[in-house]
């Protein structure tokens, strides 16, 4: 009798048993996402909502701000210095994007390379590197010092040539993954010119008009180098209510209102030019015969060079500066735990971004519209203007209950992850798009669960792009300033606040040495990232 009693108890443990397990490989694909969705909402959706709730509730003093034409003239001046930027990109970006992407312009790799490496430093890097350099034409025996570099005209030149990389990339990646057969059939009935006007370019197009949004976005949110040049922007008036003697957080959120209508109108622009083509045209096929220059390969090569060069440029400035200057004795590189928390943080943040990129991105691929909203979330996060987003993270986690995150570098993390988590989404789908569903559905039929299928037969196949979207989202959280400065914890300021505040007061010297530690930190991590393009581009 005893035997039989525990007979049927193991028989009815093994069903239980057997019931959960179907039960937990059934649901595992609704399980991550809703953990995904989870993470989506408490890094990016949760600061938005929490900035909106809190307008809700300003104050009729506060809100009256809205009504001052002079701040309405400060934004309006923001937003076209920010219009102004973006069609200079787009004036140097489309070239050099088709130039790379399809040309058979000699060393196009390298140059792309060189072109992009300006987009991975903090804006007010390259307008410190290029106050040096034209401080060093000065001496040299030019005539000016870099005292006459400053004003609009400064600040848009060097956020052109901090932005147009996009536009570049973009272009270029567009190009290269538009079907060769399409380009092949207008071949035979037209002249390569016309293909090039009449299928590639459209074919861009989607991609250029995504560009056109994140430069604009950008530079909407840029708050170093208007300072660094002695100009105002809107953002700076965000910045004083949260700093200083004018610390009044309710007038900071009524004077974020027109940013948030700004970011929410990029995101309907993004849906209406870009639609549902969001990675399917940023492929990894590559035509296979490249345009021939001709003629023109000589003159292209020389324009490419200079484009270049002048976005390098500010480098050499910093490199004279760290070498040449006064020094007093006893002055040391004032890092500080300012390098330790960019990376920590940085890391984390990216490490975040990516997991959530491994289901996101994927149920991106496979046309989820749960996943779809969570993408226009992540994408509304990325090109929200930084004071938006700052102040946001300010009103939702600036609370008694949460101070154990707001007065620590958890902050910096969630920050990081929330603004950039995008990036590293869209990559990871543009790798995710080059698999066949038809695999995860043999894989299903024969039995394997949705983690199996997604760990061994989208994430492992597609490490390398894995890989380069955790670079892409940490090189991008070092970079940032315009966000964490409005809130870093006290005594763990990241390497970009640590470089914007030593920037006024500190010895110049030191300071371009502590901006190339920055640019160092950036080359490491841009050389990985070659490194497994091109190590994928072999293996296919």
């Amino acid at each position: 009798m005893g035997r039989s009693l525990s007979l049927g108890a193991g028989v009815g443990h093994g069903w239980l048993h057997t019931a959960v397990h179907e039960r937990w490989r059934r649901y595992q694909r609704v399980g991550a996402l809703v953990l995904a969705t989870v993470c989506v909402a408490l890094v990016a959706s949760l600061p938005l909502l929490a900035l909106v709730a809190e307008l809700t509730s300003s104050t009729v003093d506060s809100l009256s701000l809205l009504q001052r034409w002079d701040l309405w003239a400060l934004f309006l001046r923001s937003a076209a210095r920010a219009l102004l930027v973006t069609l200079l990109s787009l004036a140097v970006g489309i070239p050099l994007g088709c130039l790379f992407g399809r040309s058979d312009l000699p060393l196009r790799r390298i140059l792309w390379l060189v072109h992009a490496f300006p987009l991975f430093l903090p804006p007010f890097l390259l307008a410190l590197g290029w106050f040096h350099l034209v401080d060093l034409s000065g001496v040299a025996g030019a005539g000016i010092g870099g005292r006459s570099l400053s004003g609009e005209p400064a600040v848009t030149w060097v956020l052109t040539f901090a932005l147009a990389p996009i536009v570049t990339t973009l272009t270029a990646f567009a190009l290269r993954g538009i079907e060769p057969s399409l380009e092949e059939a207008a071949l035979v009935v037209a002249r390569p010119l016309h293909v090039f006007r009449s299928v590639l370019l459209p074919g861009a197009a989607p991609a250029v008009a995504l560009a056109s949004v994140v430069v604009f976005s950008l530079a909407i949110s840029e708050l170093g180098v208007p300072l660094f040049f002695g100009t105002r922007a809107y953002n700076e008036v965000v910045f004083s209510r949260l700093a200083g003697i004018d610390f009044n957080p309710g007038e900071a959120v009524a004077l974020a209102t027109p940013l948030l209508v700004a970011g929410l109108l990029l995101v309907v622009a993004e849906r209406r030019l870009f639609g549902r083509r969001r990675f399917d045209l940023l492929g990894l096929r590559e035509s296979r015969q490249p345009i021939e220059l001709g003629r023109w390969r000589s003159l292209a090569t020389a324009v490419v060079l200079a484009l270049a060069a002048a976005g390098v440029a500010p480098l050499a400035g910093l490199v004279w500066r760290a070498m040449v200057g006064p020094i007093r004795p006893g002055q040391k590189l004032a890092l500080g735990d300012s390098l330790w928390t960019s990376l920590s943080t940085a890391s984390i943040a990216a490490a975040a971004a990516t997991a959530i990129a491994c289901v996101v991105g994927h149920a991106l691929v496979r046309r989820s519209r749960i996943a779809s909203i969570l993408d226009g979330c992540l994408f509304l996060a990325f090109v929200m203007p930084s004071a938006v987003l700052g102040v946001g993270l300010i009103s939702a986690w600036n609370r008694p209950a949460t101070q154990w995150v707001y007065t620590t570098t958890a902050i910096l993390v969630i920050a990081g992850c929330g603004r950039y988590a995008i990036l590293a989404v869209r990559s990871s789908a543009v790798a995710f798009a080059q698999s066949s569903p038809q695999l995860e559905e043999g894989g299903q039929v024969a039995g394997a669960s949705f983690l199996r299928r997604l760990v061994m037969l989208v994430l492992r196949p597609h490490w390398r792009g894995l890989a380069l979207a955790f670079l892409l989202t940490l090189v991008f959280c070092m970079r940032d300033l315009d966000t964490v400065v409005l809130f870093y914890p006290p005594g763990a300021e990241p390497l970009t606040v640590r470089l914007f505040t030593l920037e006024a007061n500190g010895p110049p010297r030191l300071v371009a040495a502590l901006a190339l530690v920055q640019v160092v930190l950036v080359a490491g991590a841009v050389t990985v990232g070659s490194l497994l393009l091109s190590l994928g581009a072999r293996r296919r």
